[in-house]
């Protein structure tokens, strides 16, 4: 089959190159955006007088009925029409005439692709955040739950000081929202109108490309033709706020992993979204969590592809950048199942409190309150109380007791020091909300944490 752009070709390409050169496998994907993009260019066509209103209705006409075919399962995709674009244009012209052969005056499939793709990120770019905002509301509702509830908290790995779970979730929360902010500020940076530069110098047609951008739902139009056409830099953007996603998913599946697990015992994971071993009945394997912690070796890998790809590339437009789009389909696709089935794992885990509670009386969580009980009490410089905390930590050790389970003649003894009330301040609630500086763990700290983000969450729900 001649091919469209075969004009000064004198022999049929081989169907070696014609599998090689193709991107019709995956880049279908695009068609809504082809046929949303095609319309409006046909619309800007006859406003400039390329098209009469005979032409521009045959042309509309042609392409809903192309998309209905492709939504339901009709269109033949073949693999001699290269891509997308080239395939909707041949359908079009086989269905009408020689009016679809001119629905490409004043574009290139350089502008073309550029816009079809930069508007399927730009939409999955708005769909990931709303599936993010969902699951820190899930977060938010155990959070709510969870503000007394006692845990340790850690450095290295290391029991710290007492905090409740509740502040732990906000903590994953916030991480989330800093996600959604990078998301929302590269919607932004990238919301600009590709259509109408042509192949890489613009068009001699007079096109409207302000009038496109509107009816696209764009800011405006790109600034500069050449950039337009060999950018890929929105993609880039959704592939590393992907990847910073899944960076903080690949965190919290860590503390899932080990949280689940007998050493810890904070939670049991939901039978519905745990499997088993086949030679071990007795397992009950974390395999969501896992997952979701090495799908973020694969969103990693799609980001740097594509800098390889992008980083020796000449102006202007390249064949290379057809290698721009699996590593971002597959991103995205990673993205909004992980998302899903993150926000479902959290839902339906069981938390254990008393769990969380016995191993914080393990490790000493109160010895910070302890030297800061010696700072205020007895007017000491820190280190000097730091010092002696150290030194009644390592007799409680000796002891086989938690720095709590000591009593105060012990520690009178061991300071030297006027100690009366320090039974209290070592009591593990008592030091949680002691925090309780803006941002602490202290119970009423994390329900003013857990009450901004869901401010927040409403404003962006509903913005």
């Amino acid at each position: 089959m001649a091919k469209l752009w075969g004009g000064r070709f004198g022999a049929e390409s081989s169907s070696l190159l014609d599998r090689f050169n193709a991107s019709i496998g995956f880049d279908q994907q695009l068609w809504k955006y082809d046929i949303e993009g095609s319309k409006i260019h046909a619309k800007m066509l006859l406003s400039i007088g390329i098209l009469n209103d005979e032409e521009y209705c045959k042309i509309i006409e042609g392409l809903v009925h192309i998309g209905t075919q492709i939504e339901k399962g009709e269109f033949e995709f073949r693999i001699s029409d290269e891509d997308i674009h080239m395939a909707i244009e041949a359908a079009l012209t086989d269905l009408i005439g020689e009016a679809g052969k001119k629905l490409h005056t004043g574009r290139s499939r350089n502008d073309q692709v550029a816009l079809d793709f930069r508007m399927y990120v730009l939409d999955h770019n708005q769909i990931i955040r709303r599936k993010i905002l969902n699951l820190m509301e899930a977060l938010l509702k155990i959070a709510q739950l969870h503000t007394e509830t006692i845990m340790p908290g850690m450095t290295h790995l290391q029991h710290a000081q007492p905090i409740n779970f509740g502040f732990h979730m906000v903590a994953w929360c916030v991480n989330f929202k800093r996600d959604y902010e990078r998301l929302s500020d590269s919607y932004e940076r990238n919301n600009f109108l590709p259509l109408g530069v042509g192949a890489m110098a613009g068009t001699p047609y007079g096109t409207d490309r302000e009038m496109m951008a509107k009816a696209l739902g764009f800011k405006a139009p790109t600034l500069n033709a050449m950039d337009t056409v060999s950018e890929r830099d929105f993609a880039l953007d959704l592939l590393y706020d992907i990847s910073m996603l899944f960076m903080h998913i690949s965190r919290i599946a860590e503390e899932l992993v080990l949280w689940s697990s007998y050493e810890f015992k904070f939670i049991t994971l939901s039978d519905a979204y745990s499997t088993g071993s086949s030679i071990m009945p007795q397992k009950k394997n974390p395999d969501v969590p896992e997952l979701l912690r090495a799908k973020s070796g694969r969103v990693f890998g799609n980001l740097m592809a594509l800098l390889s790809v992008m980083k020796g590339l000449p102006l202007a437009y390249n064949k290379d950048t057809q290698e721009d789009k699996e590593g971002v389909f597959d991103s995205v696709s990673t993205a909004l199942i992980s998302l899903d089935i993150l926000q479902e794992v959290i839902a339906t885990m069981n938390i254990h409190p008393e769990n969380m509670l016995k191993m914080a009386k393990i490790g000493h969580l109160t010895a910070t309150d302890l030297a800061d009980f010696l700072v205020r009490k007895n007017k000491l410089p820190f280190r000097e109380a730091h010092q002696i905390t150290g030194k009644i930590v390592a007799f409680a050790e000796e002891k086989g007791v938690d720095i709590s389970e000591l009593e105060e003649e012990e520690i009178f003894t061991l300071a030297s020091l006027e100690i009366s009330g320090v039974k209290e301040v070592l009591n593990l609630k008592t030091s949680m909300n002691a925090r309780d500086s803006f941002g602490g763990t202290a119970s009423k700290r994390t329900c003013e944490q857990i009450d901004i983000l869901q401010k927040w969450i409403k404003e962006h729900k509903n913005g």
